[in-house]
């Protein structure tokens, strides 16, 4: 039923698989035998993190927090709420941020400085998309990027619209008469 609303098919299935096993390799190597924290952003960032942590072979531990900067729009409202924290203390600890999408930045500018206050050892973000042709704060540059992407409106494999279209197996085009 969902599928109808897609205009068209971005990234397929087998991509997204291929991008997160090559994501896992690269952070395993990257982070050595240093333990780390994934935090994963919610909602969105769920389905990728529970693929991407069982790529990565190191110590860790796993939390989540859930920031909203969209509200049930289309574009970023540019304030930063924190709904959920973390329930980890992470001071000293290395962290690596899995978010779904980044697109303007601010929400993970916002994380990153959050996280630099709380004393983390070190920050790195992975990412299965990035959009930087929308990049607001440039200064947020993403450690491990599994696909880059245009600008256009995507969903699916965890993105959403309205909390719709999360569970496509893919990602893709939503349909501009749907959200406009």
């Amino acid at each position: 039923m969902t599928h109808k609303d897609i205009e068209k098919v971005l990234v397929t299935r087998e991509e997204i698989a291929a991008a997160v096993k090559k994501l896992g390799q690269e952070i395993t190597a990257d982070y050595g035998d240093k333990e780390i924290v994934v935090i994963g952003i919610l909602r969105g960032a769920a389905v990728f993190m529970t693929d991407i942590i069982r790529e990565i072979d190191l110590y860790m531990d796993i939390d989540f927090m859930s920031v909203s900067s969209y509200g049930d729009g289309t574009e970023s409202t540019g304030q930063v709420k924190i709904i959920k924290d973390l329930d980890t203390n992470v001071r000293g600890k290395h962290i690596l941020i899995v978010e779904d999408i980044i697109d303007t930045g601010r929400t993970l500018k916002h994380l990153v400085e959050l996280f630099e206050y709380r004393q983390a050892a070190s920050i790195k973000i992975a990412t299965l998309l990035d959009k930087p042709e929308r990049r607001i704060m440039k200064d947020i540059m993403p450690n491990y990027v599994g696909i880059e992407i245009p600008n256009e409106f995507v969903v699916g494999y965890g993105l959403d619209f309205q909390q719709k279209y999360r569970n496509l197996p893919y990602i893709g085009v939503l349909k501009p008469e749907i959200y406009q």
